[in-house]
């Protein structure tokens, strides 16, 4: 059913900073189809401080982590929503917490996912349901604006402004670095099952600096990523640095001016995905062609399955992610790195 009128839309994607960078072509899928559109996303305070400023998003509603245990602010947050009286609510999250936002914003089109992408009650709080044909994140989002006679053929944009607070801010550590190129290295992830061993992320940094001549640079966040950042520091025996502690805009600014991310499959990889650096993505539980940095300039390194008749690993398991060697790694690093002819 196509709309008529310039519509006003809420996108509800709500946490998990990785996933909200890919939901940012929804956004812009939106604004190129819709020039005049109104356009809100809803999300946690995480999120909202990715996208403060966003040309593609007129406004930000923040929404407080957990907000449906948090009976309290239900009014406050049903009476804001409302205040902005959306047509359509587009909910690529499809969860309960999503989708109850959605329901609450009062949209008469609540847009979500059907089938094993519409999970807890969102089938039931969505009123249009959309079955996605296609499996990586990226298009699944962009498959919920063909109810509306939005059929996107362009190339998905994924750009994050950088502030240029976050670019000044940076300059006196990029400067310690003279010019010199370097690997954007990010060891920690939200699940310890897509965490590489600290001591093999050490012995690509060795390779990366003898082989390339490239230093490299380890991003974290919090005193967990912290430790780690300084153990991979101590085990690289002087071919890798610490990256000084940055906000997310801050974070930017340095994986701009990165040779490559290589990590694994975590927020700071879909950052530098939109700032157009390349990433050499390690896979254990996860999938590239689900999640992974979008478009073939990426590099996937995938964990064999370990699940039964080459399913899917559990999430929860590290012997995925530990079944990555580091001499595969290299190899693959090496290959790559002739074809894009960086190095040799």
């Amino acid at each position: 059913m196509a709309t008529v009128g310039t519509p006003r839309l809420l996108i509800v994607r709500l946490s998990h900073i990785g996933d909200a960078a890919l939901t940012v072509p929804l956004a812009y899928a939106i604004r190129d189809h819709w020039k005049e559109a109104y356009v809100a996303w809803a999300a946690e305070p995480a999120v909202t401080r990715l996208l403060r400023g966003h040309p593609a998003v007129d406004h930000i509603i923040e929404v407080p982590t957990r907000w449906l245990k948090r009976v309290r602010a239900w009014s406050s947050l049903r009476r804001e929503l409302r205040s902005h009286r959306f047509d359509i609510a587009l909910d690529p999250q499809s969860l309960l917490k999503s989708s109850a936002l959605a329901w609450l914003s009062g949209a008469r089109m609540r847009i979500g996912f059907d089938g094993a992408h519409g999970r807890e009650g969102s089938r039931w709080l969505n009123n249009t349901l959309v079955k996605p044909q296609r499996p990586h994140l990226v298009d699944r989002s962009l498959e919920l604006l063909e109810p509306l006679g939005v059929h996107t053929h362009a190339k998905p944009r994924f750009e994050i402004p950088i502030r240029e607070d976050a670019i000044q801010s940076m300059n006196p550590f990029l400067a310690r670095l003279r010019g010199e190129p370097f690997v954007a290295i990010n060891p920690g992830a939200g699940w310890d099952s897509r965490r590489w061993p600290i001591e093999r992320f050490a012995q690509v940094a060795r390779w990366l600096k003898s082989h390339c001549g490239w230093r490299s640079v380890i991003t974290w966040g919090g005193e967990s990523e912290q430790a780690m950042a300084h153990e991979l520091q101590s085990l690289s025996c002087g071919a890798a640095v610490m990256a000084p502690p940055t906000t997310l805009n801050e974070l930017m600014a340095l994986l701009s001016n990165a040779q490559l991310y290589f990590g694994g499959d975590t927020g700071p990889m879909h950052l530098a995905n939109a700032v157009g650096t390349r990433c050499v993505g390690l896979y254990g539980p996860t999938r590239p062609e689900h999640s992974g940095a979008y478009g073939a300039q990426h590099l996937a390194i995938v964990a064999p399955s370990d699940a039964p008749h080459g399913g899917t690993p559990s999430k929860h398991s590290r012997d995925s992610i530990d079944s990555i060697q580091v001499g595969e790694v290299c190899q693959r690093l090496a290959d790559y790195l002739h074809q894009h002819r960086q190095v040799g």
